[in-house]
């Protein structure tokens, strides 16, 4: 399993100095209303060569951490959390794969190194690589942040898509996709990553609830010995995720080409249950609230197309929407307009898998 790991005080002092190093200060104004994760992404093969993306890149390599791995939540071609980088470099917790954490920056790296060949960048690349292999569990899951935290986070987490990301990034390698195979990974790496995508999938498939003998979906975290459906922060109790977490499961199943016999049922568990569970005849209504405010509620409306709701109950396998204080309710006009506005509660995705 992923264990703590220590830093020498040396390298932490050398990584704390620089942090005082303003970052990506000359971004163009081009870049300015953009996430870096749309950058890494999206942003032109050739964007990759000129100034501004080697500049952007060189912030991403000092502000890696000294096990491989990024924190979360930054915008390196706008400016880096000083105080968020300091307090990770400091302690050595903080590194994590929550909110494309770390995927982000390798997909970067990726990019850049094939556009300039700049050995730098498949260095760092390759330590954010290492990064992922050392913080999989040896029962193929990923936890949310390593080195382990206290609480949640290091449950087996597919909330946000963070073992998804994961494990398409070690079938990406492992099987040496195109995207991958200019980054000339020797074949003892492509080894380790491929058995880490091996024991991803038997870890999802593990992890997928049963109920009276059959298979269902998935939560967003499962615990990471038992394997059973467990809470997040107060407002995710522990349940049956309707969309979202396992949408990119059925999407990564789908994408296997070994499709083994307990594939194929995890598949069509999941996908009946979902038929079964959809929400029908409603529609979520946008309006003006008493107190002038842009608000949402749920309304009847027959032949509406189907909804499934974030949260199902793992008894009742009822849909329910949760504030801060972990009390489900089953009325999303029941729950404060903080969380009614500030969270994902329901949805039609689930519609374009199961065509």
């Amino acid at each position: 399993m992923a264990k703590t790991m220590t830093r020498p005080l040396t390298l932490i002092l050398l990584l704390v100095s620089a942090i005082s190093i303003p970052v990506a200060a000359n971004a163009q104004s081009s870049l300015s209303h953009k996430r870096f994760h749309d950058i890494a992404y999206h942003q032109p093969d050739s964007w990759f060569e000129e100034d501004e993306a080697l500049e952007i890149a060189d912030s991403v390599i000092r502000y890696q951490q000294m096990n491989g791995g990024w924190v979360k939540n930054q915008q390196w071609h706008l400016g880096a959390d000083q105080a968020e980088i300091l307090e990770c470099s400091t302690s050595g917790i903080g590194t994590t794969i929550d909110n494309g954490a770390t995927f982000d920056e390798l997909e970067f790296l990726r990019r850049i190194y094939l556009a300039t060949g700049e050995s730098r960048y498949r260095h760092s690349f390759l330590r954010g690589v290492f990064y992922l292999l050392d913080a999989q569990y040896e029962n193929g899951g990923w936890p949310q942040y390593y080195p382990l935290k206290d609480g949640y986070y290091n449950h087996i987490t597919f909330n946000d898509g963070a073992m998804v990301n994961a494990m398409y990034l070690m079938k990406g390698i492992g099987k040496n996709q195109a995207k991958y195979s200019g980054l000339k990974l020797d074949e003892e790496l492509r080894s380790r990553c491929l058995d880490a995508y091996l024991r991803g999938l038997d870890c999802i498939l593990k992890c997928q609830v049963q109920k009276k003998g059959k298979l269902t979906v998935w939560c967003q975290q499962h615990d990471e010995v038992t394997f059973a459906p467990t809470s997040g922060r107060s407002y995710e109790l522990a349940s049956l995720s309707g969309y979202g977490e396992t949408e990119g499961i059925i999407q990564l199943l789908m994408e296997e080409e070994n499709q083994t016999e307990a594939i194929r049922e995890s598949l069509n568990g999941a996908r009946n249950w979902l038929m079964g569970h959809a929400i029908k005849n409603t529609v979520v209504e946008h309006f003006t609230n008493k107190e002038g405010q842009p608000d949402i509620r749920l309304k009847k409306k027959k032949g509406a197309p189907l909804l499934w709701a974030r949260f199902y109950d793992l008894v009742s396998e009822k849909p329910f929407y949760c504030d801060r204080d972990g009390v489900p309710q089953d009325d999303l006009s029941k729950i404060s307009y903080e969380r009614r506005m500030g969270y994902g509660w329901i949805s039609d995705s689930p519609s374009r898998l199961l065509k």
